[in-house]
């Protein structure tokens, strides 16, 4: 995988997270950078973790579909990348929920897993193909730290200006990252 498609699956990766982030800097009186530090931090750390759960899933299965694992790669990334983009462009609730004030480690890294669940599916379609998802899990673990800690700290200001947005972009990226491994794959071959 190149470096490149490495770290815009890693920005892609990190925008459920900025999201949710926007939304409890929304929630926090006065969030200060350490408090979005921590936050950061449990996220990151959430999030590097379960693409390394699902690759070894997916490498357990890898001999058994090794002739077709390009189109796999490449189906699980857009699906995840549709999903993104219709969450994003569905209609919101009808009722405005006030945001959650809790922040403590249980709470925060409940929300870190739930965002990360697209990230463990990701590490399920790296299986099958050529990449260390040692360096890859470490790229999307330090692309959501920075990602929530910024987004902790402009949630109360743009947190429902841009939500909704960043993960629109970031299904578009990882449909782009599916079919350039497609892509490579189908390339190579010829």
């Amino acid at each position: 995988m190149h470096p490149i498609s490495i770290v815009l699956l890693g920005l892609a990766m990190s925008t459920d997270a900025f999201a949710a982030a926007l939304g409890r800097g929304a929630g926090m009186l006065r969030p200060r950078w350490p408090q979005a530090l921590r936050i950061g931090l449990i996220f990151g750390a959430v999030e590097a973790l379960t693409p390394v759960i699902g690759w070894l899933l997916g490498s357990a299965a890898s001999s058994y579909i090794k002739a077709w694992d390009h189109w796999v790669a490449f189906g699980l990334l857009s699906l995840l990348g549709l999903h993104m983009i219709y969450k994003a462009t569905a209609a919101p609730p009808a009722h405005d929920e006030a945001p959650a004030r809790n922040d403590g480690l249980w709470a925060v890294a409940l929300t870190g897993l739930a965002t990360s669940i697209d990230a463990l599916a990701v590490g399920v379609g790296l299986a099958f193909v050529q990449v260390n998802i040692f360096i890859v899990a470490g790229v999307i673990g330090i692309c959501t730290l920075l990602m929530v800690t910024l987004g902790v700290m402009t949630g109360r200001a743009l947190g429902a200006l841009i939500g909704r947005r960043a993960e629109m972009v970031g299904g578009v990226v990882l449909v782009l990252v599916g079919a350039t491994i497609l892509y490579e794959h189908l390339s190579a071959a010829a």
